[in-house]
């Protein structure tokens, strides 16, 4: 139990309050501490942009009353002001419950979290507070900006939304480095500020707007210059104009440095919207693996994986695992894995089961399923992870070794004649039994269907030859600036067939090194761009105005 971890709560009494810092964006700057007070809500009072933040390590039965914006002119100033949060807070710990208070950034220093605080002091109610990663001090972390050097500097933070003339002319009298909260539009006048209070107009200057998200953008720029900067940018005018920015104005924040620094912007895939199309339970770990390059996925299932129409022929080849029927037993894909394990939780079975009997897999998902079932594979391809290749691998039967010579392969209702074939051929006895159905998904919603024929999405990953045939035909063809990347050459045939141009073909058929085939793609497209002194953009910010057909 960590030091600050709260005693059970009495029956009667006031509730408990923790204040919660999210951090400026990222997901995964929470602390351990803020997940564990999280994981103990009875209600979740957060501010409209970190809820999403926090809501999933709340248990499902949290409640969340919702803080609404009720002043549009204060949001207009990049100053919402919400529903009186105190009472939310108060009403909830009154009768007894515990209540998480998040906001974004730190408490301390992003928020006015200290008159909820009083408010709780007057009435007796208990309350911890969770320190979080404060928006001034994450962000210029995330733009390759620090804010002090070897030789140290003062560090000033201030809000320019509020800062008095006072303020502006300490800081301007100041040569340290000075982080400053700002919008789009105020920036400018920000920085006038300074150089008006005794800053040189030279003076470096870094903007950075989304910190720690994927939609993170830095401009470097001179007190003197921003406002031109912003203005080619295109980024002003706007009506996104009262988006919060954070300024870094010295010369330790300086743009020679950022072109060294700026690990986060430089991802390989930073900001780009990657199209992931399969089922749920098997995108997860690949979507981790896109953002961790910095891309966004986007999880569209494109096939349904139902029981078989009739189950009988599964059962009895389950009861033979049980029974001693069977030598081998040959799972060729994740979904056959959970489709016997299912069947094993049904009879009241568990891995032990599979005592005595060898297990092969094809692929490093499905072998990654079986252990995570208590299955260690004897056998998985030493070559290609694909059906041919377990035969490469696989042992002719041998009646002086094996005492039995049957195979059980689990499958799904798609025909297996390559392998079924194979083993016959090396003198096995095969029972190939359809133990799952894949049928087409239901269409994405319709603006999901927009962006794929659109250009919205900068990638798509087509992992099957099915995913490519059911994608188009429930959401439509990608668009011809999307890059295409397909997990082996029989999935690339499928896409051109369909009309789509392959960028990206993966060294092998494993959908973790068809997600870095991508990065090493958009590596070399950022590359080129910097050795070029272009921008770097995202394949869908170069789509044409209209759409272009793809030839094959």
């Amino acid at each position: 139990m960590s030091p600050t971890n709260l005693p059970a709560l009495p029956a009667h009494g006031h509730g408990h309050v923790t204040f919660l810092g999210a951090g400026p964006g990222d997901p995964g700057l929470l602390t351990l501490r803020a997940v564990e007070a999280l994981a103990g809500a009875d209600v979740l009072i957060a501010e409209p942009d970190v809820l999403d933040v926090v809501r999933s390590h709340a248990r499902a039965s949290v409640s969340t009353p919702e803080l609404t914006v009720v002043d549009d002119a204060s949001t207009a100033a990049g100053i919402p002001v919400l529903r009186d949060a105190a009472n939310l807070v108060m009403e909830a710990a009154r009768v007894g419950k515990r209540v998480v208070r998040a906001v974004s950034g730190d408490p301390g220093l992003d928020g006015n979290a200290g008159q909820e605080m009083l408010a709780c002091a007057a009435e007796g109610i208990p309350f911890e507070v969770v320190p979080g990663v404060a928006t001034a001090v994450g962000v210029p972390a995330y733009a390759g900006v620090p804010l002090r050097d070897a030789q140290g500097a003062d560090v000033r933070f201030v809000d320019a939304r509020s800062a008095s003339e006072r303020c502006w002319t300490e800081v301007g009298a100041s040569d340290g480095t000075v982080v400053v909260s700002a919008t789009l539009e105020t920036v400018a006048a920000a920085a006038a500020e300074l150089v008006a209070a005794g800053r040189k107009p030279d003076t470096p200057l870094t903007v950075t707007v989304a910190g720690t998200t994927t939609r993170q953008r830095t401009w470097s720029a001179t007190l003197g210059t921003i406002a031109q900067v912003l203005k080619q940018a295109k980024v002003l005018p706007s009506p996104q104009g009262h988006r919060p920015v954070i300024a870094v104005v010295g010369e330790r924040s300086s743009a020679a440095q950022r072109d060294q620094l700026s690990w986060f912007e430089s991802k390989p895939l930073f900001g780009w919207k990657v199209l992931v199309p399969r089922t749920k339970e098997q995108a997860a770990s690949l979507s981790d693996q896109l953002r961790s390059y910095g891309a966004v996925p986007h999880e569209v299932p494109t096939i349904a994986v139902e029981p078989p129409r009739t189950p009988q022929q599964m059962e009895r080849a389950v009861k033979g695992l049980v029974t001693g029927r069977y030598e081998w037993i040959a799972f060729t894909s994740v979904n056959a894995v959970k489709a016997v394990r299912e069947k094993f939780e049904e009879y009241g079975l568990d891995a032990r089961a599979f005592a005595g009997i060898k297990v092969a897999a094809v692929g490093e998902q499905t072998a990654a399923a079986l252990v995570d079932f208590g299955v260690k594979p004897d056998l998985v391809p030493s070559g290609e992870q694909s059906a041919a290749g377990l035969l490469e691998d696989w042992p002719p039967y041998d009646p002086v070794f094996d005492p039995i010579d049957r195979v059980f392969l689990p499958r799904a209702d798609i025909a297996t004649e390559t392998l079924v074939a194979g083993l016959i051929e090396l003198g096995w006895e095969v029972d190939d039994v359809t133990a799952y159905r894949t049928v087409r998904a239901s269409p994405p919603p319709a603006d999901t269907r927009e962006a794929i024929k659109g250009g919205g999405f900068d990638a798509v990953l087509f992992t099957s030859s099915s995913t490519v045939r059911n994608l188009v035909g429930i959401a439509g063809k990608p668009h011809n600036v999307t890059v295409i990347a397909c997990i082996g050459p029989a999935t690339a045939k499928t896409a051109e067939e369909h009309g789509l141009r392959v960028d990206v073909l993966s060294p092998e058929p494993s959908v973790h090194k068809l997600a870095e085939a991508l990065a090493e793609f958009g590596a070399r497209r950022r590359a080129a761009a910097v050795e070029a002194g272009e921008h770097v953009t995202r394949p869908s910010e170069r789509r044409p105005g209209g759409r272009r057909r793809r030839t094959t």
